[in-house]
């Protein structure tokens, strides 16, 4: 058996990602934001040594290509269910279902999380925690780690609200998990986000200029 994360992507398709940040920087810009966060949690999560395997699980179905072909060495699976808590539900049997020891599992909304943030969260679940969560700012999380199924700890819960992380560690009070909570990140959704993460999506994108200028001059307009 082996620790495991489970890595949630979308087709990096204009229109379909960042959807609040396209109403500003247009659809084509998004999805570019959108694909640069992408490939800097995937670079930041890399496991050394076997310290964990990695899922990846894509949406929509039509792009299997497209996907395995961005990451062409990972292992690809289809996000299955109605909702974001059924789709993790599902999600986290089958990671343990082939094998898992510890599962966590991670968005690409939050490009600062680390494989070091990983690996505290896997190591957290044991004898004195059942649950870790990465809190964000906007009332969310950007990371769940679990040591075995818990489909009821997704039932109920206002997905893409700021309420999910409180609804999430009420749930978890009532099952009466022990819950260890990480240090919080910031997810990037906004354009106030952007502003606030400037410094770090600034260095993020020193390999794409063209994507930079654009938020830059985003920002200055929203001045």
């Amino acid at each position: 058996m082996s620790d495991t994360l489970i890595v949630f992507l979308k087709q990096p398709q204009p229109g379909a990602v960042k959807t609040r940040l396209a109403e500003v920087l247009g659809p084509e810009t998004a999805a570019e934001l959108y694909r640069a966060m992408a490939e800097e949690v995937v670079r930041r999560t890399h496991p050394r040594g076997g310290e964990y395997r990695r899922f990846f699980f894509y949406t929509p179905d039509e792009a299997r290509c497209e996907m395995g072909g961005w990451f062409p060495v990972e292992t690809w699976l289809p996000q299955r269910g109605e909702d974001l808590g059924a789709r993790m539900v599902a999600a986290f049997d089958e990671a343990f279902r082939r094998g898992a020891r510890r599962t966590a599992i991670i968005g690409t909304d939050a490009p600062s999380v680390s494989r070091e943030r990983v690996i505290e969260a896997l190591e957290a679940l044991g004898n004195d925690h059942d649950l870790a969560i990465g809190p964000t700012a906007d009332g969310g999380y950007y990371l769940l780690a679990l040591a075995r199924p818990r489909p009821e700890l997704f039932e109920g819960i206002a997905w893409s609200t700021p309420s999910v992380l409180a609804q999430t560690l009420e749930r978890a009070a009532t099952l009466g998990l022990r819950v260890r909570l990480l240090k919080p990140l910031s997810d990037i959704d906004t354009m106030a986000d952007v502003r606030s993460e400037w410094p770090q999506l600034k260095a993020l994108l020193q390999g794409r200029p063209t994507l930079a200028a654009a938020l830059a001059a985003a920002l200055e307009d929203e001045r």
